[in-house]
């Protein structure tokens, strides 16, 4: 007895030696082998792109699954399901009939399922008089069970590598984190330092990220930050060591020796040795014996004529046109906003910008500019700084280089002054300014 259950015809394609690969790995299932349907389907969508699944292709593989009414497939037993083309769209939600045949030539391909064709190429299957199935055509399913364990091990490798990724991700994030909050307590506390390169050097790791970066590539730009990383540690740990926190004015003094090399600089308008060995206000009280009218800005930019370059249209006319120079020359400085707040609020405003001025006017002689601040906001809180020294050994400088020039066989010619044609500095008026005065 010859019984047709289901017959549909179906577009024949030429077999591949893939598909000759498959069907005979699919006879290698051992015939006392196991397996849940659905688990090995769960372990074939974690893997499908290892496989060349695709999405669509797997719900048709779901929908053939279906199909079979046991849920443990078994080894010694033939796996073939027949459904017609409007059973398996039904199944598929509703999928057109070519999206249909496109996705199971892709399951085909990917050795999931084997054609078993009938000789006109219609699905059905053949029952006896008992009415047990003797010949089916249509899909078999042997390769669930006969390659269970490789989807197994597939599916373990995908979750193997989107946990590596996770971590990668992760680790890339605590790395920029730290190394941004470090870079920031170097700038801060006004460690020495080219931080401005160390950030450059930052910046270059993190450009090589692409917006979808593969998990080796965050490994490798994990590994460069992570050497930037112990860099920037070990020198702040080498700075903390090597200070005392019990005395605040030793340590800002040894940083600003550290960082300005030029002792012309530094001597003209630190205190003097033995001031700090007096203990009387008249020989201590030397910054504040100077003359306390105000600098006029003249003087100040024919001291700090650098700071021109950033002014609007190269000209400064006003204090207002001074003070907005200095907040452009502050961020290439590398000052932070907090040491700039805390030097305005300890010298005001304006003598503040003075300062930022004379030190971008030395600013390659100068490693660490917010530290230096600092150093000097700290002196301006115990009345021990003043801004007419540091203009007046920049003026003294410049006059030097200015009679060196002459002596050398050069034109020599009293300089302009800022803004100010009429006004000219004198050898005498250096002396008078910088020679203390009684009150």
């Amino acid at each position: 007895m010859q019984t047709h259950i289901t017959t549909t015809p179906f577009g024949r394609r030429p077999m591949t030696l893939g598909q000759i690969s498959n069907q005979m790995a699919a006879r290698t299932a051992k015939p006392e082998a196991i397996v849940h349907k659905w688990q090995v389907f769960q372990n074939i969508r974690e893997a499908r792109e290892l496989l060349g699944a695709t999405d669509r292709s797997l719900t048709i593989l779901n929908a053939l699954l279906t199909f079979h009414p046991e849920t443990a497939l078994t080894g010694d037993a033939e796996i073939v399901v027949w459904p017609s083309n409007v059973q398996l769209m039904a199944r598929a939600n509703g999928m057109p009939a070519t999206t249909l045949r496109r996705h199971i030539a892709v399951l085909v391909d990917c050795g999931l399922v084997v054609r078993r064709d009938s000789p006109n190429g219609k699905r059905f299957a053949r029952k006896g008089r008992g009415g047990e199935i003797e010949q089916a055509y249509g899909f078999d399913l042997s390769p669930i069970v006969a390659r269970a364990e490789e989807f197994k091990d597939l599916a373990e490798a995908v979750g193997a590598e989107k946990k590596a990724f996770r971590v990668a991700k992760e680790r890339l994030t605590l790395l920029r984190r730290d190394i941004v909050k470090l870079i920031e307590a170097g700038i801060e506390e006004g460690v020495p330092g080219n931080w401005g390169r160390v950030q450059q050097n930052y910046q270059t790791i993190i450009g090589r990220l692409p917006r979808s970066a593969p998990r080796q590539l965050l490994d490798d730009v994990c590994m460069d930050l992570h050497a930037l990383y112990a860099d920037i540690r070990a020198e702040l740990e080498t700075f903390t060591k090597s200070q005392n926190p019990d005395a605040n004015e030793s340590h800002s003094g040894r940083h600003i020796q550290n960082s300005n090399p030029d002792p012309n600089f530094e001597s003209e308008y630190s205190l003097p040795k033995q001031v700090e060995a007096s203990s009387t206000v008249e020989e201590t009280d030397n910054v504040r014996s100077l003359p306390k009218r105000e600098l006029p800005l003249g003087i100040v930019l024919d001291a700090c004529p650098n700071l021109l370059e950033l002014a609007r249209g190269g000209e400064i006319r006003h204090w207002r046109d001074f003070l907005a120079a200095a907040e452009i020359a502050r961020p290439l400085l590398g000052i932070s906003p907090s040491a700039w707040r805390e030097a305005r609020e300890a010298m005001g405003e304006q003598h503040a910008a003075i300062t930022l001025a004379a030190i971008y006017q030395r600013a390659d002689q100068i490693n660490s500019a917010g530290g230096y601040l600092r150093s000097l906001t700290d002196r301006a809180r115990d009345g021990k700084f003043s801004t007419w020294p540091m203009v007046m050994a920049l003026l003294r400088a410049k006059l030097d280089a200015q009679r060196t020039a002459g002596n050398a066989g050069g034109p020599r010619s009293e300089r302009s002054v800022g803004t100010a044609p009429s006004l000219r500095v004198s050898e005498a008026l250096l002396k008078n300014l910088q020679r203390p005065k009684s009150r």
